[in-house]
C-alpha cells in the first residue's frame, strides 16, 4: 500500500509540476510573434493619408469600434466628433468572456506608441509592453494583408483630431485570460492583388473587412460552421437575437442576388440621413451598414464576385427575433 501511496504522490507531483510549468511559460513567455516592433518611419503622402482613410472608415472599419456608436439610428454609425476616442462595450451581455472597451486610439493616446509599436500591435495582437489584446479586433486578418494598407491606416490615424479620453482598461475573464496569451501569431502578410484580378481583390478585401467573424457560426469559442455560410448568433442588450446572414451563394444565401442589388444593399445606407431611426422592439443590427457603404462600386462588385465563386452552403437563417419572441 505504502508503494501505491508513493507512486500516487510522485504521479500527482508531476502533474502538478507540468501544469505549473505550463502557466509560467504561457504567463512569461507568451505572447511570441517572432520579432520586437521594426524601426519604421511613415512617409505621409496625400495617396498613403487617402488610402488609410477609406480603409480605416469603409473596409477594415476602424471607427466602427474605436468611436461611440449611435444606435439610435439603423446600424449604429459613429458619432460625430467620437472619432477614434474608443468606448465601445463587449461583455458578457454580448456574450464575451471578460469586459473588453475598446482603447482611444487619436494621437492624444497613440502618442506613446511608435510606428513599428503600433504596426506590430495592428498585425499580430501584440501591444508595446508585450501583452495581447483580445481579438474582437481581428489582428490575424490584418496580418494577411498588404503591409502598404496597414502603413496607410497607421499614417491616416495619426491625424485624427486628440481626444483627451482615457478609457477604462479591458479585462478578460480567467481562463480566457491565459488563453488569450496563445493567440496571437506573426504576421503572414500579402500583396495586394491588382483590382481586375476580381476573385483575388474581392477575397483581399473580404479578409480586410474580417466578414468572417460576424458571417461564420461561432460557439463556445470557436468557428463551428461553414465559411461565411452565415449562423453566428448575437446577443443584443434588449434581449433580442441577431443572425449572421449567409453568403455563400446558395439560394439560402446570394444565390439569387445579381451584383446590382449586392452593392445597392450597401449604397442605400449611405449618408447618415438615410438610416432610419430605430424604436424599441424593432430590428437593430451591429452591422456597420453605413461604413461600408462608402465603399467603392468596383471594391463592392469584387466582393460579390469573389462571394459567388465560393462554395455554395445551404443555411436557412432567421436574422432577427425579438426578445418576447424567444
Amino acid at each position: 500500500m505504502n508503494r501505491y501511496f508513493k507512486l500516487g504522490i510522485f504521479i500527482f507531483s508531476f502533474i502538478l509540476i507540468l501544469i505549473l510549468g505550463s502557466l509560467v511559460y504561457i504567463q512569461m513567455l507568451l505572447p511570441n510573434v517572432g520579432s520586437p516592433p521594426e524601426n519604421m518611419n511613415l512617409v505621409n503622402t496625400p495617396e498613403a493619408l487617402n488610402r488609410g482613410k477609406y480603409l480605416a472608415n469603409h473596409v477594415m472599419v476602424c471607427m466602427d469600434c474605436h468611436s461611440k456608436r449611435d444606435f439610435s439610428l439603423f446600424s449604429g454609425p459613429p458619432i460625430p466628433g467620437t472619432e477614434g476616442s474608443g468606448g465601445e462595450l463587449f461583455d458578457h451581455a454580448l456574450g464575451f468572456p471578460g469586459t473588453f472597451i475598446s482603447p482611444n486610439i487619436t494621437p492624444s493616446f497613440l502618442k506613446t506608441y511608435t510606428d513599428g509599436e503600433l504596426f506590430r500591435l495592428i498585425t499580430t495582437g501584440v501591444k508595446k509592453d508585450g501583452n495581447p489584446i483580445f481579438p474582437i479586433m481581428p489582428y490575424a486578418n490584418y496580418g494577411k494583408m498588404d503591409k502598404e494598407d496597414i502603413l496607410s491606416v497607421i499614417t491616416y490615424i495619426r491625424t485624427l483630431t486628440p481626444i483627451e479620453k482615457i478609457q477604462p482598461s479591458s479585462v478578460a475573464d480567467f481562463p480566457f485570460s491565459l488563453i488569450m496569451r496563445t493567440m496571437p501569431q506573426k504576421a503572414e502578410f500579402s500583396s495586394r492583388p491588382p483590382a481586375t484580378d476580381a476573385i483575388a481583390y474581392g477575397k483581399y478585401l473580404v479578409n480586410a473587412a474580417a466578414c468572417n467573424d460576424c458571417h461564420t457560426q461561432f460557439e463556445n469559442g470557436e468557428f463551428t460552421g461553414e465559411y461565411l455560410a452565415g449562423g453566428r448568433i448575437f446577443n443584443m442588450p434588449d434581449g433580442s437575437t441577431l443572425t449572421s446572414s449567409n453568403l455563400t451563394p446558395h439560394k439560402t444565401g446570394l444565390g439569387n442576388w445579381n451584383k446590382d442589388q449586392f452593392t445597392e444593399r450597401f449604397k442605400q445606407f449611405e449618408g447618415r440621413s438615410e438610416l432610419n431611426k430605430v424604436q424599441a422592439g424593432e430590428m437593430q443590427t451591429i452591422m456597420p451598414w453605413s461604413m461600408y457603404a462608402g465603399m467603392t462600386i468596383e471594391d463592392l462588385g469584387a466582393i460579390y464576385t469573389y462571394l459567388q465563386s465560393l462554395k455554395p452552403v445551404e443555411n436557412q437563417v432567421i436574422k432577427f427575433l425579438k426578445a418576447e419572441a424567444l
